[in-house]
């Protein structure tokens, strides 16, 4: 899955006729508003951000990229570029590894669509959480970069980064999983899954005690990053649309599916040989978190594990629901659609773990 990612989302085209603008303006928007800019302008757009539509600017000193809401009738809720904008602009301040902002521009007549403009970030990024373009000696600093990233992410003082109204703290557990199994529940033509009927009733009775809040990404991923072009080291963490304020341990964990994840399902190690690898065991990277963010451990596990499949089969469950109604038809998504009850079955071998801890 990770190779057919790559093909879909690397790289830049001709810009799609439906996303096209007039570039003239933007031209001129940019010559008012981003400092140091300078044409002439060349624009293309990335395979990627099927959400909202990205393109990369060009110009003679400088490269940069563009995040726009796309156009068309939207949710009022729905893409919002200057929530992104917002959360990058107030990580950048604190020194964390974001892309530097330029501009946020809420004016429809510029090119149709609010956008933002950041800097174009130069580097790496991996689509395979086994690292097979490093050399094995040195993807143990890789997975340490990437887990030192996240234990940053969690340490950062979103009140003092000015984001206190940036998501709701407390309960986020309840709340997702209640979102979650409402969506499930109401996508009647989408089918059930016995594995989520069983999640739906299991995950909120065992919601473990304790609440903590910070600032979560909602997608770590290695290919959510770009590392240095020749260093274990990250230069931005990408793709901010599902950020908030919620548990850093969903956070972490989500990152952490990737060693319980077949390849079957998605990008995963599950199955692979960690030391022919030279991968740290699940066990050094939950330690290693833990001792960047000051946590003895974290004892339920399994719970956070199981929550994340089953917010992702439900991701899912609705693409496959979408696909029946004829609004989603490519071959992605029917790959999607078709990998809900694995997942769905995963989740429950999860909660069965954490049941059996508990017994």
């Amino acid at each position: 899955m990770a190779d057919n990612r790559q093909e879909m989302n690397t790289g830049t085209t001709e810009v799609r006729e439906q996303h096209r603008f007039d570039e003239a303006r933007l031209d001129a928007y940019m010559r008012e508003h981003v400092a140091g800019y300078s044409g002439p302008l060349t624009v293309r757009q990335f395979k990627g951000g099927q959400s909202n539509p990205t393109y990369l600017l060009i110009t003679p000193r400088q490269r940069y990229v563009l995040r726009r809401k796309p156009p068309g009738q939207l949710l009022a809720s729905a893409h919002a570029v200057d929530r992104e904008y917002r959360v990058i602009s107030a990580l950048f301040a604190t020194g964390f590894p974001v892309a530097k902002p330029y501009a946020l521009c809420t004016d429809e007549s510029v090119i149709g669509t609010w956008f933002y403009i950041m800097d174009m970030v130069e580097g790496r990024v991996f689509w395979d959480p086994a690292f097979p373009e490093v050399p094995a000696e040195d993807r143990p600093r890789y997975f340490d970069a990437m887990n030192e990233t996240i234990a940053h992410l969690h340490r950062v003082d979103y009140r003092a980064a000015g984001l206190e109204d940036y998501g709701k703290p407390g309960n986020y557990f309840a709340r997702q999983i209640g979102r979650w199994s409402k969506q499930y529940l109401e996508d009647v033509e989408a089918g059930r899954v016995p594995a989520m009927d069983r999640l739906t009733e299991w995950l909120p009775a065992n919601i473990p005690a304790g609440d903590d809040s910070a600032i979560v990404h909602g997608d770590f991923r290695c290919d959510n990053m770009i590392f240095h072009p020749l260093e274990p080291r990250v230069l931005a963490v990408l793709d901010w649309e599902l950020s908030t304020i919620g548990h850093p341990l969903s956070d972490f964990t989500y990152n952490l599916m990737m060693y319980r994840m077949p390849p079957a399902i998605a990008a995963g190690l599950k199955g692979a040989d960690l030391a022919a690898l030279n991968i740290p065991s699940e066990q050094d990277y939950v330690a290693a978190y833990c001792r960047r963010t000051g946590r003895a451990g974290i004892p339920h596990l399994d719970f956070y594990i199981a929550f994340n499949m089953f917010r992702l089969a439900a991701i899912l469950h609705g693409i496959k629901g979408r696909l029946i109604r004829g609004t989603a038809s490519s071959a992605h998504a029917q790959d999607m659609a078709a990998k809900v009850e694995p997942l769905a079955e995963l989740a429950w071998q999860q909660a069965e773990k954490a049941i059996k801890v508990a017994s």
